[in-house]
């Protein structure tokens, strides 16, 4: 295993870019002073002057509360030569991106600057990797890939396949603790967010009942992923973008079902799940895809450890990775 990747190396190896989340695209460099409300997001991008634009792209969204730095462990697995080009995307509120005050944090938004991050970078096809809460927004992407095809409109950027792990694919499987994200969209998040910003200590607490009584969280880890989530008063986007459960269940129960989904589209997408067999935060919703997909072919995996998989079981996820994205050029 190589040497724990910090915060800062990993922020410093993207840049941040500009986002009219208005018109719901990147914003040109020379642009940048002429549009009201533009915001500043964080992307990383990892390809080599071989590579050509036909090549199929492997895209990584964030999952929650570390946000994109939750997959350092695994992209160290994955560099090297060889290696299909990789796209890091931050949302706002995460990590080195904007934390804009009043601003509507919603699965809606994440997949409208997901789009405008692949349109801006020229991305034809994606194998798309999500941990956490980011199984919406790509449920969310495969739902207008899905209205596309029927309508016979340009797709933009093709979704090849996607690899969810932890995440919530079902609306009446949610099963998060009380105190855990129920708590965080309650008056009690303002005040634990607020705290959190300020004691690493209150924070860590937090942070432990992610991972599994078995991994040894060591001090030094716990300081980089508390580097990754205070970033830019980081820590009042847990409080203020904790109600994608609600959202899921309220108003897309429908459209963000895997199991509609995946009918839908299995012949032209692949599905890949993942799951923990120690998480505390969604473990039904691999019960219920065993149970209403089982029998048609989903592919579904379990790995030791808790909910903070990418960091338990880097190597492993890694090597799922590999055996599952598609190398695949556009025509």
């Amino acid at each position: 295993m190589n040497d724990q990747v910090t915060a800062q190396e990993w922020f410093s190896a993207g840049i941040r870019v500009t986002y009219d989340p208005v018109a719901k695209k990147m914003v040109e460099h020379a642009k940048n002073t002429d549009v009201a409300g533009a915001i500043h997001v964080w992307k990383r991008v990892e390809r080599n002057s071989a590579q050509n634009d036909r090549e199929s792209w492997t895209t990584f969204l964030p999952g929650f509360p570390d946000g994109s730095f939750g997959w350092a462990k695994v992209d160290q697995q994955l560099s090297g030569d060889g290696m299909p080009p990789k796209i890091y995307i931050e949302y706002i509120g995460q990590g080195d991106s904007d934390k804009p005050s009043g601003y509507s944090y919603g699965t809606m938004e994440r997949a409208d600057l997901v789009e405008a991050l692949w349109e801006a970078e020229g991305i034809q096809s994606t194998f798309v990797v999500t941990f956490d809460y980011s199984s919406l927004v790509v449920l969310e992407l495969l739902s207008r890939q899905e209205e596309r095809l029927n309508q016979g409109i340009d797709l933009g950027t093709k979704i090849e396949g996607v690899l969810m792990a932890n995440g919530g694919y079902f609306a009446d499987a949610h099963s998060h603790p009380l105190m855990t994200t129920p708590a965080l969209r309650s008056p009690i998040g303002g005040i634990v967010t607020w705290f959190g910003q300020r004691s690493p200590f209150m924070s860590r607490k937090l942070l432990r009942s992610m991972f599994s009584k078995e991994y040894q969280l060591t001090s030094a880890e716990f300081n980089e992923i508390y580097d990754a989530i205070s970033r830019r008063n980081g820590f009042s986007f847990v409080s203020s973008a904790a109600g994608f459960v609600a959202e899921h269940r309220a108003k897309y129960g429908e459209r963000w079902d895997l199991r509609r989904l995946y009918l839908a589209l299995q012949e032209s997408v692949s599905f890949h799940i993942v799951g923990s067999e120690g998480d505390i935060f969604e473990p039904n919703q691999v019960v219920k895809a065993r149970e209403r997909l089982g029998d048609q072919g989903l592919d579904i995996r379990m790995l030791p450890g808790g909910h903070m998989i990418t960091s338990e079981q880097p190597e492993q996820f890694a090597r799922i990775i590999e055996e599952v994205r598609p190398s695949i050029a556009t025509e």
